[in-house]
């Protein structure tokens, strides 16, 4: 059955270009930090390498927002450990984070990680590498997000980050994102927020649109 948000990310064990790790131990390492696990098909890749040489120029906006990092791709670890000289040079920096070996698939299998649209993304034996599959995973190891993009387009990092920014600011305060919603842009107040409650959590700052759409600052501008 495929993952679904609000389902535990299973646990499992893999070598890594950080060592071995017990994935779950991974997540909750640092408490209260938050993991965003991403597939890449290949390595040695054209957009894989742009992908990861982007990531690590972001680096530092992740772990900003309490973000851990690790990738995974369809390779042994000395393949990734070559591969990442050819990332580091790319991105005039370092991967600061672990890149799991997983040449047998079994983690990406248990993920639902696998290509089954583009029948070019395979290895020599023709079994499938992974699509770029995304996992944003909270504190708890719960799953909070999923995204899979074809294995012929590149991921937008910064959107990662939006989103990231999204559901930190909604675990903290009663309130969701809107359409396009920048850091910093109004909210919407939460539809569980009735009565008293709108004014005892938000004062008279409340813009409301209809009786369902209730806008509101950015609570996380406020001095």
């Amino acid at each position: 059955m495929a993952l679904r948000l609000g389902d535990i990310a299973p646990d499992f064990e893999a070598e890594t270009t950080k060592g071995r790790i017990k994935f779950h131990d991974y997540i909750k390492y640092i408490k209260g930090s938050w993991t965003i696990f991403f597939s890449h098909p290949d390595d040695y890749t054209p957009v894989c390498t742009t992908e990861l040489s982007a990531v690590s120029l972001s680096y530092a906006d992740f772990e900003s927002r309490g973000v851990k990092l690790i990738g995974l791709s369809a390779n042994d670890v000395s393949s990734h450990e070559g591969w990442i000289k050819d990332i580091d040079a790319l991105a005039g920096g370092s991967v600061n984070f672990p890149i799991i070996g997983d040449k047998d698939r079994s983690v990406a299998t248990l993920y639902g990680m696998l290509d089954k649209l583009d029948k070019t993304n395979v290895d020599a034996k023709g079994i499938p590498f992974t699509v770029r599959t995304v996992f944003v995973i909270d504190p708890n190891a719960v799953i909070r997000l999923t995204l899979a993009y074809p294995a012929s387009t590149g991921r937008n990092f910064p959107e990662l980050l939006r989103v990231i920014d999204s559901l930190q600011l909604g675990d903290k305060y009663k309130i969701t994102t809107p359409a396009n919603w920048q850091k910093g842009d109004k909210v919407i107040v939460h539809p569980s927020v009735q009565g008293e409650k709108v004014k005892e959590l938000f004062g008279d700052n409340v813009d409301t649109v209809y009786p369902y759409l209730r806008f509101t600052p950015d609570p996380s501008t406020k001095a």
